[in-house]
């Protein structure tokens, strides 16, 4: 009897042993064929993402790019007051110039580069800026992604409505108690990406070989943050300033979707021209501390604009361009409007090396 049921133990004991092999053989194919799925699909996603008609766009045929480059950052602010005789400051800082060397790995550059005006400047600046800005591009979908602290090199550029006759013209003049901080996103999506290439135009992974042009449509998110002393102002222009002018702070967000077309020519052999205007509706939340009180919040909507253009050579293995990528907002309240804008201009020029193994199997 205790044989028999020390067998039957035994029998139960390998059941349980056998069914729990099963059940974790089967979780792992379950995970095995999970991973695949994901793996194809993730895969599927980027094939739909890089899709080019080839007769349009050729691919990069390298893996490495190096290239110099010199950027400049340049901005404006202009500050309207809104009454019978409008009030008009423009305010911008000189433009400033970064030349800098780049390792890229198909449409990723990583790179340094440095401020130009700390060995050409005839001064130091004792509040020195803060950028970075980052932009992908893709055949179907691409971004922006920047981060801007301006310095103390402010001037004010011009007056209109409080002098007469250019009484106080106030060229060039330089002030303090100005700061500004602009933090944001951009996206945006390519609907005709078979035969239209961004990256030819700003990022050197591809070649564009027939004139082409596309619809976009992105979303964009910004804040922004200008800091104002008006008494740092010239004398004379304090003791007519108008009050709607006369703000310490404005702080905003900015929510847009914009809608606009693209288009590449291919004016001669591996050269490119782009031209990019998308116009944006956007929605902007606020709050204004005019010093004595903080004015209620403000939600309206405005337009904005994202602007592109760029001209490139490209014959696959050397490449040299310039361009251009501007941002404009407009912020306005029942007395007051404000313009403001920041772009980068690029000129550079590299070369592509180490040939993918595709293309040195065809040579």
């Amino acid at each position: 009897m205790k044989l028999a049921f020390a067998f039957l133990c035994f029998l139960l004991s390998s059941t349980f042993i056998l069914l729990a092999q099963d059940e974790k053989t089967d979780f792992y194919k379950f995970g095995k064929e999970l991973k695949e799925k994901a793996k194809e699909n993730v895969n599927t996603i980027g094939h739909k993402i890089n899709e080019i008609d080839t007769s349009y766009v050729e691919p990069n045929k390298f893996n490495y790019a190096f290239m110099l480059e010199n950027s400049n950052w340049y901005e404006y602010y202009i500050f309207e007051s809104k009454e019978e005789n409008p009030q008009r400051l423009t305010i911008s800082p000189n433009m400033s110039y970064k030349l800098g060397a780049y390792f890229g790995w198909r449409w990723i550059f990583l790179g340094w580069s440095v401020d130009l005006s700390d060995f050409f400047g005839n001064k130091k600046l004792s509040n020195k800026k803060t950028e970075f800005g980052l932009s992908l591009y893709s055949p179907m979908i691409g971004g922006d992604v920047y981060f801007r602290k301006s310095g103390s090199n402010f001037k004010l550029r011009s007056t209109s409505g409080i002098f007469e006759d250019n009484e106080y013209p106030a060229i060039a003049t330089d002030i303090k108690g100005f700061s500004v901080a602009i933090k944001g996103l951009n996206a945006y999506w390519v609907f005709n990406n078979k035969k239209f290439s961004y990256p030819a135009a700003y990022s050197q992974s591809s070649n564009q070989r027939h004139s082409a042009g596309s619809f976009i449509a992105g979303f964009s998110y910004s804040q922004h943050n200008i800091k104002f002393d008006h008494n740092q102002l010239p004398t004379p222009i304090v003791a007519k300033l108008s009050d709607a002018l006369k703000f310490k702070e404005i702080s905003y967000s900015d929510y847009s979707l914009s809608f606009g077309y693209t288009y590449n020519w291919v004016f001669a052999k591996n050269f490119l021209a782009n031209i990019s205007v998308a116009p944006a509706i956007a929605y902007k939340k606020s709050k204004t501390d005019s010093g004595d009180r903080i004015l209620p919040t403000l939600k309206e909507m405005n337009l904005d604009l994202i602007t592109r253009a760029g001209v490139v050579y490209n014959d696959s293995k050397y490449f040299v361009g310039a361009s251009l990528v501007m941002h404009t907002y407009d912020y306005r309240t029942e007395n007051f409007y404000l313009n403001n804008s920041f772009g980068t201009i690029r000129v550079y020029a590299g070369f592509n090396f180490n040939k993918k193994k595709y293309y040195r199997s065809k040579q």
